[in-house]
């Protein structure tokens, strides 16, 4: 399902999913009313939303999604040009999957929904994981070396710019295509300290090194702050697999895209 009150970027975004998903019955909805009338007449198994409808808004549509659902997992996508405006607010319901932001581009969008409904591995994409809990970093290493990712495991910020400033000495810029941490550990510094000194002391950016935070923290301003402080995005606690091993495809996807405004923008 694709919902949204602009007839060309309803066309827009049916072109990337025909293109991702030959043979698949795409249904375009103008407005919540249609959308509603999609969801009684067949089940979806992806939908997409603008942030603003004629008559609604993409919440609602995505409460009315899982309402339609049940258990069924059904991801809901939120695409809007303010669509980091409204992360760094916290202003996503959990009814909410996820959310992509228009200034990607379409390159990137299509990559984005091809994680979604066909997640492909990155054969040896290095990820930098920080983890103090023996547990927890048994059961998400496992995650991320099933999609054929080799991952560094360290226990502490401390020891994660350790890497980091070792694989800068020795010329291979971070060393690593991603770091994925949890924001409280043990140590004197947590996962925010390490968001800031990636984007401040080596200077690289979200397309350089992506940068995803795990938190258990429902505090809105907390999250709000990570994400100011450089975070590419967050992955909530209790972690579910499938939305972290997408959220980590897509980073690394587009983190091989042209910067904004480059040649592959």
């Amino acid at each position: 399902m694709v919902a949204d009150g602009s007839r060309l970027v309803r066309k827009l975004i049916v072109d990337v999913l025909k293109a991702q998903l030959p043979g698949a019955d795409i249904v375009a909805c103008a407005g919540l009313a249609e959308a509603h009338a999609a969801l009684a007449a067949a089940p979806i198994d992806l939908a997409t939303t603008s942030l603003v409808l004629p008559d609604g808004d993409g919440q609602q549509l995505a409460q009315a999604v899982r309402a339609t659902a049940g258990q069924r997992y059904v991801p809901v996508i939120v695409i809007s040009g303010t669509a980091q405006e409204h992360l760094e607010g916290r202003h996503f319901s959990d009814d909410v999957t996820d959310y992509f932001d228009k200034s990607h581009g379409h390159r990137a969008l299509a990559e984005f929904i091809r994680g979604y409904v066909q997640p492909a591995p990155i054969p040896g994409a290095r990820v930098l994981y920080v983890e103090d809990s023996r547990t927890v970093a048994l059961a998400t290493s496992r995650m991320l070396k099933a999609q054929q990712m080799e991952v560094v495991h360290v226990t502490s910020v401390e020891a994660a710019l350790e890497v980091l400033h070792g694989n800068l000495a020795a010329g291979e810029g971070p060393g690593v295509d991603l770091v994925l941490t949890d924001v409280y550990l043990k140590g004197e510094l947590d996962g925010g300290d390490l968001v800031q000194a990636i984007r401040g002391e080596f200077g690289w950016s979200k397309r350089r090194l992506p940068v995803l935070v795990m938190t258990g923290d429902a505090n809105p301003a907390n999250q709000a702050a990570l994400l100011r402080d450089g975070a590419n995005d967050l992955v909530l606690k209790p972690i579910e697999e499938r939305l972290l091993v997408t959220k980590v495809l897509f980073q690394l996807r587009l983190s091989r895209l042209a910067e904004p405004g480059g040649a592959g923008a």
